[in-house]
């Protein structure tokens, strides 16, 4: 858990279920902190919990794990494709296409790997659909105001349902039922951006060392990462 205003971690817990973070919300009860903003995964664990024991706060539902979840549907049509495609130079173009089907960075194609990007999508029906899916997804995000965002979110889902494609339908659903966590994002534009280069940190930490045997030493590191003191106290 990191303090959104300081980048302090807050609280670390075991395991990524609700119980990992029951130390942390009897501190907040103990110390009567009013908590206004949280912003999480997707994970249905840390939706409950934070629903429970913080009810009144405004739950962001990081865009970039949204992302990745559809970053995931594309790989998974990719794979379906490749192993159901006959014909052998069709395979060849789509072997190995990941990296240009997720990459954002267009800028740094040359003109041979924009043809074959060009190729893929002009040949494979399934992948077009994922693309420009996953394309389109940021759209969610650049809207005027909350409503329009719900237009488009819903917009985006139906567009989704109708390729008929199971890894994008699975993806819709998702969206659809967390579409609050999402739009809520328009109420407080915040990310996990922030806690996932603290990630980053701590596993250059392990590497360094590779890896503490002493789970509360650990701890005392990380709490210190940023500054000596806790933002929780108690």
């Amino acid at each position: 858990m990191v303090d959104l205003d300081t980048g302090r971690i807050i609280h670390v817990g075991d395991g990524k279920g609700k119980e990992a973070l029951e130390g942390f919300w009897k501190r907040v009860r103990r110390n009567k902190v009013k908590i206004e903003i949280v912003t999480s995964d997707l994970s249905a664990a840390f939706i409950a919990s934070v629903m429970e024991n913080a009810p009144a706060a405004v739950h962001v539902y990081d865009k970039f794990h949204v992302a990745k979840l559809v970053n995931e549907a594309v790989d998974a049509v990719r794979r379906n494709v490749y192993a159901q495609e006959a014909d052998l130079e069709k395979r060849k173009i789509i072997k190995g296409s990941r990296w240009l089907l997720l990459t954002k960075d267009k800028d740094i194609f040359d003109d041979e790997k924009k043809k074959r990007l060009d190729n893929i999508l002009e040949t494979n029906t399934p992948l077009f659909h994922a693309y420009y899916l996953r394309e389109d997804l940021d759209q969610i995000w650049m809207q005027d105001s909350k409503e329009e965002a719900e237009r488009q979110l819903a917009y985006w889902c139906e567009r989704a349902w109708e390729t008929k494609l199971k890894p994008f339908i699975k993806v819709a659903n998702t969206l659809i039922a967390r579409r609050t966590g999402i739009l809520a994002w328009y109420d407080a534009p915040v990310t996990n951006a922030m806690l996932e280069g603290i990630n980053n940190k701590i596993k250059v930490m392990k590497r360094r060392v590779y890896g503490y045997r002493d789970d509360e030493y650990f701890t005392l590191l990380l709490l210190g990462l940023h500054d000596k003191t806790n933002a929780i106290r108690g």
